[in-house]
């Protein structure tokens, strides 16, 4: 097979597999009229319509299926037989994307990323931090960070460090005009900030003690997704805040927020570090699992 062969194959692969040029184009570093021209060359040259093209989408033919279905694995053996060239070398080298969520991201991958890159210099490691539900398949990650609830089928899950928790943080002045409260039930008589998803979709305060759990579904003036806008409402002394516990400490320790119900706020499910179960393990994948097991 002729490099330009497997140069237009491997063009029409990335194409397939993200349903879009332009994404293509970025995982394989070339423009996506250099994508759109392989994939036409290797159409022309097998005589068979693969893609059916819109201004909008981008979708396979019924030939173009069959033809990614058995590229898939062979591109796959390719990638693992480049990558088993790491154990000639002293570490790990190549690309690993992750997706995480914004909102947790600097707690479980800030402590690691120092370590990580000073002991693999050949590594390169892309992140993109955004608490918008990502397809990693689709958009070209070769791994993401979520809680277990939120995992989908096909997806191999590997448990990580550390577990987060929530925290319920006011003001030193909110709390002297409107009290702390000392149950779940007593946040009905409090200002607080409403946590939403990026959609818009709001979810409640969870809360359990004893075998007892409890959501509360609070009122308020504002409605958040972002947890640093979060912390800064808190700090105005606008409302209590319902936020990753990691996220308000320095704030706490300074006396700037006071916590409030922590007895009745258990740890969250374990993040999971997640990837497609069929995708080789590449060596610079397995160091950032080691890392993030630690």
């Amino acid at each position: 097979m002729r490099a330009t062969d497997l140069s237009e194959l491997a063009a029409f692969d990335a194409v397939a597999r993200h349903r879009s040029f332009r994404r293509a184009s970025e995982e394989r570093g070339v423009t996506a009229s250099a994508i759109s021209h392989a994939v036409s060359n290797l159409e022309a040259r097998v005589g068979i319509r693969l893609l059916n093209r819109t201004t909008r989408s981008v979708s396979l033919t019924d030939a173009g299926a069959m033809l990614l279905a058995q590229l898939s694995p062979a591109f796959g053996e390719i990638g693992s037989a480049m990558d088993a060239l790491n154990q000639f070398r002293d570490t790990p080298f190549g690309t690993v994307r992750i997706n995480a969520p914004n909102s947790v991201a600097p707690f479980v991958l800030g402590p690691v990323i120092g370590p990580l890159i000073a002991a693999n210099p050949n590594l390169t490691l892309e992140i993109v931090a955004t608490d918008r539900l990502v397809d990693i398949v689709e958009e070209g990650f070769d791994a993401g960070i979520r809680l277990g609830e939120s995992l989908r089928d096909g997806m191999t899950a590997v448990k990580i460090k550390p577990r987060l928790r929530f925290a319920v943080v006011g003001s030193p002045a909110y709390f002297t005009q409107h009290g702390i409260p000392t149950e779940p039930a007593d946040l009905a008589r409090h200002i607080c900030v409403r946590n939403t998803y990026p959609s818009g979709v709001a979810y409640p305060w969870s809360f359990g003690r004893d075998g007892d759990e409890i959501d509360i579904d609070v009122s308020g003036p504002l409605a958040l997704h972002d947890h640093e806008l979060m912390i800064e409402a808190a700090l105005a002394g606008i409302a209590l805040a319902y936020v990753w516990e990691d996220r308000a400490r320095p704030y706490v320790e300074s006396g700037r927020l006071v916590s409030c119900l922590a007895d009745w706020i258990a740890p969250e499910d374990w993040l999971y570090l997640y990837y497609p179960t069929r995708k080789y393990l590449s060596a610079g994948m397995r160091a950032i699992i080691a890392a993030l097991r630690a």
